[in-house]
């Protein structure tokens, strides 16, 4: 597949595709009905939806940094949990999509993670054929929200099943991770915004060229389906603030036409949105080739 790329400012942006999965819709749209939900989606025996795991590149041309946003589930599931996600890495793959680049994961500086849900620090690491778990990119920093740090190693019972031993042990052994505040900005041009109601202190990376600002949304907003304010996922911590927080984010990106960066959404990588005063909706669909 052909990966889209853009320069932008003063950095130069590529796509980072890494695998499908699929979830269970109920679970991705929490009370929503599914004869809502399901207009949208291919639903499968198991009542799962398609979903994807796109990060995003972002190489600094005034520091010659190379910062990768989330990298994805990574290939340490067993076969019963890549037949429970149905992880298919046949045509998108961390490894393949840098190449694609021109880049390894040597090549990589820093990591900036959204949060720590499996589904985007998986490919921290991978297990060796001896067994052993070995870090993905031998040259670069983990920058982990402190607040959310916090949580992944004390996680409440409801959340432990998505902070996998297996991803938090290395982190949390690493000389190379770094606890960064909220708000915390890598280099002018690039800082990240804070939300809380998925998980605590997920951070969002905005990214502008003085001009024009794009966001890595993430879980706040993990497809355009999930437009709709009370459309949030079962698997938010504090669906509430969830709700509050994507009311206030959505009016600040149309008042300020931000382009919003989509992690899992299978069809839309970029999108910017409209409103009518009573609901949001999709403005414009694009890729990175066309920012």
């Amino acid at each position: 597949m052909s990966l889209s790329k853009t320069k932008f400012g003063d950095f130069e942006l590529f796509t980072i595709e890494t695998g499908d999965f699929k979830l269970d819709g109920g679970a991705m749209f929490g009370v929503v009905p599914k004869t809502l939900w399901s207009r949208s989606f291919e639903v499968d025996e198991k009542n799962r939806i398609p979903m994807t795991m796109r990060c995003l590149l972002i190489r600094s041309t005034k520091t010659d940094r190379m910062y990768l946003i989330d990298n994805g589930a990574g290939s340490k599931f067993n076969d019963k949990m890549k037949d429970i996600y149905q992880l298919d890495n046949s045509s998108k793959e961390l490894h393949r999509s840098l190449s694609e680049h021109g880049f390894t994961v040597s090549d990589i500086t820093d990591v900036i993670f959204t949060h720590l849900h499996f589904d985007h620090c998986g490919g921290t690491t991978y297990y060796t054929e001896e067994g052993d778990l070995e870090h993905t990119f031998p040259n670069a920093t983990y920058h982990v929200a402190e607040a959310h740090w916090k949580s992944a190693i004390e996680p409440n019972a409801r959340e432990k099943a998505s902070f996998l031993p297996e991803n938090i042990g290395p982190l949390q052994e690493s000389d190379n991770l770094h606890l960064v505040p909220e708000g915390y900005e890598f280099e002018p041009g690039l800082d990240t915004v804070m939300a809380n109601g998925h998980t605590t202190a997920q951070q969002l990376p905005r990214i502008t060229d003085g001009t024009k600002t794009l966001i890595f949304v993430a879980d706040l907003l993990p497809t355009h389906v999930h437009l709709p304010l009370a459309w949030v996922m079962g698997y938010d911590m504090r669906p509430l603030e969830t709700l509050d927080e994507k009311a206030r984010f959505l009016n600040e990106a149309i008042e300020k036409e931000w382009f919003l960066y989509l992690e899992h959404d299978i069809e839309k990588e970029i999108i910017t949105i409209s409103t009518d005063g009573r609901k949001y909706t999709v403005k414009d669909s694009l890729t990175l080739n066309e920012l």
